[in-house]
């Protein structure tokens, strides 16, 4: 703390100097004022953490049917998934075996985590790549960012940035699946009076892997700016819009041995007994996000910049119900002529209509020696939900629309940082960076099953950083020590409500080590990082979901992740390229309980079972994962590409049981990209790419909930989610 307390006066005094005037040409001045929000954020070449990025060049290479996860999946310790089993709907991640909700994400500073469940739904926002300039991914702690804290990782993203001249592409895909992929757009350029305009629509289509993982999503980007030497005017709008078919449920490995391909959801018998499908079983959201970013330079060495931020989402999933109690949704039994019905099909929407509203100013400062950023922000969500019944078959006076229930949540978020990187001497450089957070958060109202959620609670966090890097020449070591706390999630305080237990569920708390070394020559380049990521009051998955597909979680005293990150790039030959990377990691939980609940013959919950494990396995936390890619440049403008992913085992609960675990998988793609310059100008660049290229049977997520009854027979309930075989997309772009 001491050391702390020294930096930070460090810090405080560089912002109090008087910063030295001194001209700049107008182009670097308009890169920096369009990065200041970005970099404030962002780990540089001596933060000592652990990060990865990927540039446009290397975004645009990637298949169009995947999403961001899917993108970043050969990352260090990256796992990603697919609901409908071929990257296009409902996709995930997992870092260092972190779930979605302890990864934090931005774009363009501003928080894209829901801040209720703290996850990022992609599918909600799809063809990010389009638009999309670069993308940061910083495991562990990281550096001090906007939004829920990062309790696995941190990814930054940024919108592309106005060209100096006009231009238009279109890109055209189909893949497997019945997969169809359109995205356009144009741009002016950077006018003479600095005016510039840019614009990307896309939309893409598929049948899904998996029978109802149907998409149809759409997206539009578009930016209107003003530059100048001295200030950049943005105004952001990202609409984005999605059906997509249910795809949450899972299937068990019986039903996986008979159909790979089925999926549960919407089925229901008719009368003779035969088995129908609900047409309209999907899942339907619409987002709308408007960011007004303003930043001016009041000199080479200081700059600032902020951004207002709204949020726009409403939607809604559908679903038939087979056979449902009246009176689980608040109404009387239905008399129908001479017969009286307290049970009925039933078609049922739940629905969500939000408000998202955020400030964040930023300063940048930088002197000889001293690198230093300071920012604030706020967020405010607004939130309802309501569930409504739309149809029934047994129908006497229900009415249209019938709103069973409705809640509210409302979140406040306000932080605070200041962060600097000091060099001391040549080799030396000193990293601190100190944060403060406030959450207000409220819930409102009865839940579907009419238990009352009220309820608020305030949480005040201190999140202090520091390290250290030392530069050798070409190599570079450094180390650091963060501290980062995390709220609950709605889901886990409405289960806690429902269960009483509200008081028992606690922030978490992470203490961070990293340490490494970083080379970088001609040819080659190398880094290694040991994490050893040590948690309190740890929040992990049960093996449990919602009815709605959230991970149902607990939290468990002591528990931790250690491990060891390798990568390499090596370029040999002008046409010849490696690339790898493997973690190697334990992620334990010490004197763990489970408490397997106990049913009598009626499925009567009689009591729970406590079972004790004095250290056990997080689930979803492989001990291994790596990758490796060959490229190859054999002609002018061409490449091949050949990669091979690795995943080991994963538990699907905390029991390290082996029959409920994921098995480890290994897949390989390969990508082919051509390139040629037509007249005028223009160019047209060719893509092939192949996933699963040895059509490897697997499954990679899932979920399961393990019972017993009282006489001893135990029960097992799972969902897993399979994978598509080798599958296959082509893209053409066009460039002009």
């Amino acid at each position: 703390m001491k050391k702390l307390t020294l930096l930070s006066g460090v810090i405080l005094f560089t912002f109090l100097s008087q910063p030295h005037i001194s001209g700049q040409n107008t182009k670097t001045e308009e890169t920096k004022l369009d990065s200041v929000v970005i970099e404030a954020f962002r780990a540089g070449k001596n933060t000592p953490v652990s990060y990865s990025s990927k540039n446009r060049e290397e975004i645009l290479k990637s298949s169009p049917a995947h999403s961001v996860p899917m993108i970043l999946s050969l990352l260090p310790s990256v796992v990603s998934s697919s609901e409908g089993g071929n990257g296009l709907g409902y996709s995930s991640m997992r870092i260092r075996g972190s779930e979605g909700s302890r990864i934090n994400v931005t774009l363009n500073g501003i928080s894209l985590n829901d801040s209720e469940s703290q996850e990022v739904f992609w599918v909600n926002i799809p063809s990010f790549s389009s638009f999309i300039q670069d993308i940061q991914v910083q495991r562990g702690v990281g550096t001090s960012t906007n939004g829920p804290g990062a309790f696995g990782a941190s990814i930054n993203m940024r919108t592309i940035h106005p060209n100096s001249d006009a231009y238009a592409v279109a890109d055209f895909g189909a893949g497997s699946y019945n997969t169809f992929l359109t995205s356009i757009g144009a741009g002016t350029g950077i006018s003479e009076k600095g005016f510039s305009f840019d614009v990307r629509f896309s939309r893409n289509t598929t049948d899904g892997y998996i029978r109802n993982a149907k998409a149809d999503v759409k997206s539009l980007f578009a930016s209107a700016g003003y530059h100048t030497p001295k200030n950049s005017i943005k105004l952001n709008y990202i609409y984005g819009d999605q059906k997509t078919g249910i795809t949450w449920e899972g299937i068990s490995r019986e039903q996986m041995a008979l159909d790979r391909r089925y999926n549960p959801a919407g089925e229901y018998y008719d009368a003779a007994g035969n088995p129908r499908y609900y047409d309209n079983e999907t899942d339907n959201y619409t987002q709308h996000h408007l960011q007004f970013v303003y930043s001016h330079s009041f000199s080479e060495k200081l700059l600032f910049s902020g951004t207002f931020h709204y949020t726009k989402g409403d939607g809604y999933y559908e679903n038939y119900k087979s056979n449902r109690k009246f009176s689980s949704y608040g109404l009387p039994s239905q008399t129908l002529g001479a017969n009286t019905y307290s049970r009925s099909d039933i078609i049922i929407r739940q629905a969500l209509d939000n408000n998202y509203y955020a400030f964040n100013g930023t300063l940048k400062h930088n002197l000889e020696n001293v690198s230093s950023a300071a920012g604030i922000s706020y967020s405010y969500y607004d939130g309802d939900h309501f569930g409504k019944v739309l149809w029934a078959m047994y129908n006497g006076n229900v009415p249209n629309d019938f709103t069973w229930y409705i809640n509210s949540g409302y979140k406040g978020d306000l932080s605070a940082f200041v962060r600097s990187e000091v060099s001391i001497g040549d080799h030396f450089v000193a990293y601190g960076d100190l944060q403060l957070r406030r959450v207000n958060y409220s819930l409102r109202g009865d839940d579907k099953d009419f238990v009352s959620l009220n309820w608020d609670r305030v949480y005040s966090f201190f999140n202090p950083k520091t390290g250290i890097t030392v530069n050798t020449g070409a190599g570079q070591f450094y180390a650091s020590v963060a501290i980062g706390h995390k709220e609950p999630s709605r889901s886990d305080i409405k289960e806690s409500v429902k269960a009483q237990k509200a008081s028992d569920i606690t922030p978490e708390r992470l203490t961070d080590y990293e340490m490494g070394y970083r080379l970088a020559v001609k040819n080659l380049s190398l880094s290694a990082n040991l994490f050893l990521m040590e948690y309190r009051d740890q929040l992990v998955p049960t093996g449990r979901l919602s009815e709605t597909g959230y991970v149902i979680k607990e939290n468990v005293d002591k528990s931790y992740r250690r491990g060891l990150e390798i990568t390499a790039s090596w370029r040999p030959l002008n046409l010849l390229s490696f690339d790898g990377n493997i973690t190697i990691s334990s992620n334990k939980i010490l004197d763990y309980t489970q408490f397997l609940d106990q049913f009598d013959s009626y499925w009567n919950l009689i009591s729970q079972r406590q079972v004790t494990y004095s250290k056990t396995d997080i689930s979803f936390s492989p001990s291994a994962t790596g990758m490796v890619m060959v490229t190859i440049h054999p002609f002018a403008n061409t490449t091949f590409s050949l990669n091979g992913k690795y995943v080991g085992k994963q538990y699907l609960d905390n029991t390290s049981n082996e029959g409920k675990s994921v098995p480890s998988y290994f897949l390989t793609g390969f990508s082919a990209t051509r390139s040629f310059e037509l007249k005028g100008n223009r160019y047209l660049d060719l893509h092939f790419f192949a996933d699963n290229l040895l059509n490897k049977m697997y499954f990679s997520n899932g979920w399961i909930y393990s019972a017993e009854f009282t006489n001893g027979t135990p029960y097992i309930e799972e969902g897993l989610y399979p994978q598509a075989g080798i599958n296959f997309t082509v893209k053409a772009s066009l460039r002009f």
